[in-house]
């Protein structure tokens, strides 16, 4: 395992507002990703421990009840905390939908997303480009906070939208005065997108700046040893994990047996054992669409996450990636030869990895960091999950 500075320098819990998160590991909403039936999976390899969050839910499809947000915000009972990620960019929309969740008890906490670089959000001001716009952050966290009552608010944002244009120290003040409870950072810029190398000096930087709240770190967690590493090399109160998780539910027993002490309990599955769970994931997509069909045909976007590392031939994998039942699933993973071992070298990135892109950003958004004209309504999505 190495020297990781002594357990005991490690955090044991990370508290938001009520709830206390042992050990201090969240899981990142990922658009299509975090459903239910995903954190389900998560959960499960975790024991029960850590934060899951939902899905991002865009405030006006939640105010205005589309069907489909709707169905994303629905937690299985034994979700506790029930963890809602909004992202709206209207301070009114924001507040209301945030006085729906507390009067219809739809969570527990709400996190706020400010570190979408999608472009098609970014062009409108939406996004990781909010945050440059500085009283339009503040005026959003005020709404939401004010709305929230007892319920805690943190918010996810990144460095900014480029090395010219960085807001994260600034926004994490403002944060800070506006009562949020907690900040996670991932050491990117919008310009960056998912390329390069995640900066985690920002985050140590960030821990320096806000000590009054808890600071997590988002970035290239693609095992336990990283979260070890990045707690250690930043100071952070925790870590939130995204990509390193996709075809990797298990993950979570890892990093729960790293910030526990027990290395010696990480996972290592063969591939029968990856193939158990990617048929259970397929199932609990059927389930909660209510259409095995449908469920499994989502869950081909995982089939590559899942199988990495692993020899599986270009047919079989062909055949994997277009299946529509779990009977079709099921015969075809029967056809691998199962008896593999963890391959060595499968940790690493996976998913997104496009970097130094040109950000879209509305015109004359650079021009002053306060004026609050020119973000469009357009910048609020009318459908939740990205």
């Amino acid at each position: 395992m190495g020297d990781n500075g002594g357990m005991t320098t490690l955090p044991a819990a990370l508290q938001i507002g009520p709830h206390t998160v042992q050990p201090p590991v969240v899981l990142a909403p990922m658009a299509g990703i975090t459903n239910a039936p995903f954190r389900t999976l998560c959960r499960e390899f975790s024991g029960g421990k850590g934060l899951f969050v939902s899905e991002m839910i865009t405030t006006r499809a939640l105010v205005e009840r589309n069907e489909k947000t709707m169905q994303l915000i629905h937690f299985d009972a034994t979700e506790t905390p029930r963890s809602i990620q909004l992202y709206g960019v209207d301070p009114a929309t924001v507040g209301k939908a945030v006085r729906m969740i507390v009067e219809e008890d739809l969570a527990d906490h709400i996190d706020l997303n400010f570190g979408c670089p999608v472009p098609k959000v970014t062009r409108k001001g939406g996004g990781s480009a909010l945050p440059y716009k500085r009283n339009l952050l503040r005026a959003i966290l005020k709404e939401a906070v004010a709305g929230a009552g007892d319920l805690p608010v943190t918010m996810k944002m990144r460095k900014g939208i480029d090395d010219d244009h960085l807001t994260y120290l600034d926004a994490g003040r403002i944060a800070v005065e506006e009562g949020v409870t907690a900040i996670a950072l991932h050491g990117r810029t919008t310009a960056q997108h998912y390329g390069g190398t995640a900066d985690w000096e920002a985050i140590a930087r960030l821990k320096e700046h806000v000590p009054e709240i808890p600071v997590l770190g988002n970035g290239d967690i693609w095992c336990a040893e990283d979260a070890l590493r990045m707690v250690r090399e930043t100071g952070c109160d925790g870590v939130v994990v995204g990509r390193g998780c996709l075809g990797r539910p298990w993950l979570f027993n890892d990093l729960v047996a790293a910030f526990e002490g027990r290395p010696e309990d990480y996972t290592a599955p063969g591939l029968r054992e990856v193939a158990d769970v990617m048929l259970r994931h397929a199932r609990l997509l059927g389930e909660w669409i209510g259409d095995e069909a449908r469920g499994v045909i989502d869950f081909r976007k995982h089939v590559a996450w899942y199988l990495k590392g692993f020899s599986v031939g270009s047919e079989m994998r062909k055949k994997l990636a277009v299946t529509s039942s779990l009977a079709e699933l099921d015969a075809h993973l029967s056809e691998l030869d199962l008896d593999q071992p963890w391959p060595e070298g499968a940790d690493g990135p996976r998913g997104r990895t496009s970097g130094n892109n040109r950000v879209v950003l509305p015109d004359g958004w650079l021009k002053d960091p306060y004026d609050c004209a020119g973000v469009s309504e357009e910048a609020e999505l009318d459908t939740s999950g990205g």
